[in-house]
């Protein structure tokens, strides 16, 4: 499927759901990924749909036995989906401060026009737009 259509899930069998994901082996409080399969000729199609408190957050899609993302998009906080990009999705893990062993607090994505959102705007799009950095 072309980076610019988004998987409908509804063409999809739910396989398994993660609560308090991984991202980079680090578990992020609040994030949930559920995985969706479907097949594709002699290929398993898979779909990731990332939440964060009960909100979409992100998708990620491709094939089972491809290492990486074909495609992804990043949840638009004033709403729908900002534009499919192709590979995994670029995101880092927030901290409550500057060591690997303080608290995640949450996640920072960038944007197909290479700003930075973090999980808080797209999970509450009421809250104005901070300058995040992925530091």
């Amino acid at each position: 499927m072309p980076p610019t259509t988004l998987p409908d899930l509804r063409d999809y069998a739910h396989h398994r759901t993660d609560t308090d994901a991984a991202f980079e082996g680090t578990p992020v409080p609040g994030l949930t990924a559920e995985f969706y399969r479907r097949s594709d000729g002699d290929r398993i199609a898979s779909v990731g749909r990332y939440t964060y408190h009960g909100r979409e957050l992100l998708l990620a899609w491709g094939y089972v036995d491809e290492q990486h993302c074909r495609n992804s998009a990043v949840r638009d906080p004033r709403g729908g989906w900002l534009p499919a990009t192709p590979g995994c999705p670029v995101l880092r893990v927030l901290r409550a401060g500057e060591t690997s062993g303080a608290r995640v607090t949450g996640l920072v994505l960038q944007t197909p026009s290479g700003a930075w959102l973090t999980t808080r705007e797209v999970s509450e799009p009421d809250q104005p737009a901070a300058a995040a950095s992925p530091s």
